[in-house]
């Protein structure tokens, strides 16, 4: 499988992969919240910084199709730095994103500060997703292991997320791009609806990093609120093997197929 995008200077070659599961021609969320997050990542810093925040707002369809990167810096000081990220296609911005970072320093923490440990079955010992491919191209990019539920099916799950295949042309996945592509299929992992029946697309995404993720696998422990007028919420806590470190939110568009 080829990377997802082939990015020269400001211009984005798009795959076919990148499509989601909605509509053919429209890209999986998780494709542009990543490209967005590695442009975030790539502007300089004045200190070593981490991805804290990632707000993804998708103003309209982004289309399996040429797009184009600006970034500028928002904010700069000596703790912090705010991105502002547009993708473009055709010269029509298509998604607006801000991605705050955060001054990386080592601390020593109190003794009752500790880690929030995973309880949930591991990677090895959940169930192997395996059937999705065929609702999305994206899908065959990442493997899925359900530790809780099982994806795609209504009610809260719990679903382990890796990255397998180049999403950059050249570039490593890091860390931080990794939680936002999990962080994406949260209205999956936690649907409520049926999906033969009902479509919930996500209108935004939100990760917050209390910590860098460790290792290939994000687990993404979720749930969803349905409202009654056509809006709803898909919220995930994000966690590695290490254990918690995130949280996600996706503003959801509620309709009847």
């Amino acid at each position: 499988m080829p990377p997802i995008y082939r990015v020269d200077g400001n211009d984005v070659v798009t795959s076919p992969d990148a499509a989601g599961p909605w509509d053919r021609r429209m890209q999986h969320g998780s494709a542009p919240a990543s490209l967005v997050t590695w442009a975030a990542e790539r502007i300089p810093a004045a200190v070593p910084m981490d991805v804290a925040r990632v707000t993804i707002d998708l103003m309209r369809p982004v289309p399996v199709a040429p797009l184009t990167i600006a970034t500028e810096i928002l904010r700069e000081g000596r703790k912090i730095q705010l991105c502002g990220i547009k993708l473009l296609a055709d010269g029509v911005q298509v998604v607006g994103a801000t991605v705050l970072k955060i001054r990386r320093q080592a601390l020593t923490l109190p003794d009752e500060v500790e880690e929030l440990p995973v309880t949930l079955p591991s990677p090895e010992d959940s169930w192997v997703e395996d059937g999705h491919a065929a609702t999305s191209p994206f899908v065959r990019s990442v493997s899925m292991r359900a530790a809780r539920g099982r994806f795609g099916r209504a009610g809260a799950g719990a679903i382990w997320f890796r990255v397998d295949h180049p999403l950059i042309e050249g570039e490593a996945v890091s860390q931080a791009m990794r939680a936002v592509v999990a962080a994406d299929f949260s209205n999956g992992t936690a649907s409520t609806l049926d999906f033969r029946a009902w479509t919930y697309i996500n209108a935004d995404l939100t990760v917050s990093f209390a910590r860098q993720p460790v290792g290939e696998w994000i687990l993404l422990d979720g749930d969803s609120w349905i409202g009654p007028d056509g809006a709803g919420l898909a919220m995930s806590r994000l966690a590695d093997c290490q254990g918690y470190f995130g949280r996600a939110v996706q503003s959801l568009v509620i309709e009847k197929r």
